[in-house]
């Protein structure tokens, strides 16, 4: 048996699901289409979430862009194409990077390297290179930067 919801309980639910954590609209979106919702329901929905002020693309970017910096230690070019991949604007994206400081993002990419190469057990110091390049460009730092810091660390 599949749970009908009203637009009114559907609305409610997605008020405490935006709530609870900084949501894009696709998420929304997504969300309502699995509870069944039709499109004239989601479309009402997502505006009443917006007006409220439940739902704010600027205002996930933003809080997405510093959660994932600091607590993933994630570089740029991750954080921008996980972005992309929730359909936020070009726009967004920019401000969002914004929020990273550029000393603190320099500071974390040196921690970050360092800590690594140290779990690194390769002699070989091309693989060792290479180890450490493809960790960190996994993680979205820009390879400028990262060649740049095996050449200092290695």
């Amino acid at each position: 048996m599949h749970l009908a919801y009203s637009i009114t309980e559907a609305t409610r639910k997605l008020e405490s699901y935006c709530a609870y954590q900084e949501r894009c609209h696709k998420e929304v979106v997504q969300k309502l289409k699995a509870m069944r919702m039709i499109p004239d329901a989601i479309d009402q929905i997502v505006t009443h979430l917006i007006q409220e002020n439940y739902l704010n693309e600027e205002r996930f970017a933003k809080s997405f862009a510093r959660g994932k910096f600091s607590i993933k230690k994630w570089g740029k070019n991750r954080i921008v194409n996980e972005l992309k991949q929730r359909d936020i604007s070009r726009f967004n994206i920019k401000t969002a990077l914004k929020e990273i400081n550029d000393s603190d993002y320099l500071e974390t990419l040196d921690e970050l390297s360092k800590k690594r190469l140290g779990q690194i057990r390769e002699t070989n110091t091309q693989k060792r290179k290479k180890k450490l390049a493809d960790y960190l460009l996994y993680r979205g730092w820009e390879s400028q930067l990262v060649y740049q810091k095996i050449k200092e660390l290695i």
